[in-house]
């Protein structure tokens, strides 16, 4: 599109429509995240900027500090949030808000049902971020310019939600971005400057830059809180991840889990540790509560952020985590590598594969303690990213024998869907003699329930395997035994069970008769 184009009026792609009615009608009753989304958006805006400035410094425009800034009008019921981040062009505002450009998209609304609850789960797993707005706004203006274009190419872009947008070119002397939410007519408490206080503490605290409001002090002569020309800090600004432990409470760990992974949930559990030796980092890891709905496009993994010595360095450093755990939300910060990292020499670098091995560690060990401690929780686990683990049995040769513990299948034990039998399991409930683990492929858990293999193992009393994922076959493909005993399809041509089990029904049968 034209950058010196005048305004003019484009409609959103029907994706963007739907997800506006869907997210207003699910999203009310916890409608304050508007004001983390947007915070998150600003503090997202200026990380990057920082970045792009590691190699063209001129992108700061004499305007190095960096900062989010809040502020109410009551007059005109608008909510201002700004910053001075990276900014966009004005083919970026459409790309980026006019449309959604998410693979699955289409899938995902079709997910949608109407039930208020479950739709905000799966609308808090899609992200929603700036379209948050229109919860408590019946107007949106966002003006921006890129760092680095001239004040001429400033971009204003307003909607009332309806279907339709508007953008034009206007001039904007300050790089970054703001958006102004008028409000609807029964957000009038939204005005009040403490109450916006309070959601940033309690949601935003965590965020690494300024959050700045105009002072309010108690005015006794006019016995009213007063509104001052100067700004204040409301947050407390320093990295959640390079605090003690011991300071940081639950929320502020889930508050930050939701900055991070934009997910609306809090997560299912986290491990957070400093690691110091030849390679010095902080992780802080979380596993979330449900699978995004693009778990499976290997190719669109976000799952964790790399800083070096407290600088955003890069949004999907894919380099830290094997795909099977692609699943893993959070924050790497290096001491060691340079600020100029690109993902050329993270591919490369003895840094990088000290801390990809520590974080597997991490999280191998977070998924151990769920499955040995805290059953429920491991079974939510399990549902949501079980598959995926699964993965790691071919992927990760060096943690196969970790992996291979924390599977789980259903079985001809209690022929349930429920996938709890655990290798460990099976082997225990062995008959005596034994020496094989028996499974049966399928591409459904009816069919494989089903399957005329399993004739004689029943008869027999021996417990089988029963595999239906699809990704299963690559499972037994690469994991051939398992405590030393051999992983064996019952399809697999003259299997000799010899007396196995026949001694049992004989006994069973001689009690029976007596």
């Amino acid at each position: 599109m034209d950058e010196t184009s005048t305004k003019e009026t484009l409609g959103f792609q029907t994706e963007v429509s739907q997800l506006l009615k869907l997210m207003i009608h699910s999203l009310y009753s916890n409608k304050e995240i508007f004001l983390r989304e947007l915070i998150s958006n600003g503090s997202d805006a200026c990380d990057k900027l920082r970045f792009e400035a590691l190699t063209d410094p001129a992108l700061f425009e004499s305007d190095p500090d960096l900062k989010i800034r809040i502020f109410v009008d009551p007059a005109a019921r608008t909510i201002s949030v700004s910053d001075n981040g990276i900014g966009m062009s004005r083919q970026e505002v459409v790309d980026n808000i006019g449309t959604i450009a998410k693979s699955g998209t289409r899938e995902f609304l079709d997910r949608l049902t109407g039930d208020k609850v479950a739709d905000a789960n799966l609308i808090g797993q899609f992200g929603v971020g700036f379209y948050s707005s229109f919860i408590v706004a019946d107007k949106v203006t966002l003006i921006t310019r890129r760092a680095g274009l001239g004040a001429e190419h400033g971009v204003k872009w307003e909607s009332s939600g309806e279907g339709n947008y508007s953008v034009e070119t206007v001039t904007r002397e300050n790089r970054g971005t703001e958006v102004i939410l008028h409000l609807r007519d029964e957000e009038d408490e939204l005005l009040d400057a403490m109450r916006l206080r309070n959601i940033v503490r309690r949601y935003s605290d965590h965020i690494t830059l300024p959050i700045l409001m105009k002072k309010e002090e108690w005015d006794a002569d006019e016995k009213k809180h007063v509104t001052r020309d100067e700004d204040e800090q409301v947050n407390q600004a320093s990295a959640l991840w390079a605090r003690p432990k011991s300071e940081i409470t639950d929320e502020q760990y889930q508050e930050f889990y939701k900055h991070v992974a934009h997910d609306f949930e809090p997560p299912l559990a986290w491990t957070h540790s400093k690691v110091e030796g030849r390679s010095e980092y902080t992780q802080l890891l979380f596993l979330p509560q449900r699978a995004p709905f693009d778990l499976w496009d290997r190719d669109h993994r976000h799952g964790v952020k790399l800083y070096v010595r407290r600088v955003f360095i890069m949004d999907d450093a894919e380099q830290l985590l094997p795909a099977y755990l692609r699943f893993a939300r959070g924050v790497v910060d290096s001491n060691d590598l340079p600020l100029n990292v690109s993902r050329e020499i993270l591919q490369e670098s003895k840094d990088v594969e000290a801390i990809r091995k520590g974080c597997v560690n991490r999280l191998l060990g977070l998924i151990e303690d769920l499955a040995g401690n805290e059953a429920e929780k491991f079974a939510t686990f399990w549902k949501e990213f079980g598959r995926v683990l699964k993965e790691g049995i071919g992927e990760d040769f060096n943690n196969k024998d970790r992996i291979a513990k924390l599977l789980r299948f259903s079985s001809t034990h209690d022929e349930s869907e429920d996938q709890k039998v655990s290798f460990e399991d099976y082997v225990g409930r062995m008959k005596e003699g034994q020496d094989k683990i028996y499974y049966v492929t399928a591409d459904t858990h009816a069919a494989a329930k089903s399957s005329p293999h399993l004739e004689i193992f029943r008869s027999k009393g021996i417990e089988v395997l029963l595999l239906s994922d699809r990704v299963d076959e690559w499972v037994v493909s690469n994991l051939t035994e398992f405590d030393g005993k051999q992983l064996v399809s019952v399809a697999k041509g003259a299997l000799d069970l010899g007396q196995l089990g026949d001694e049992e029904r004989q006994e069973q049968e001689k009690e029976a008769s007596e």
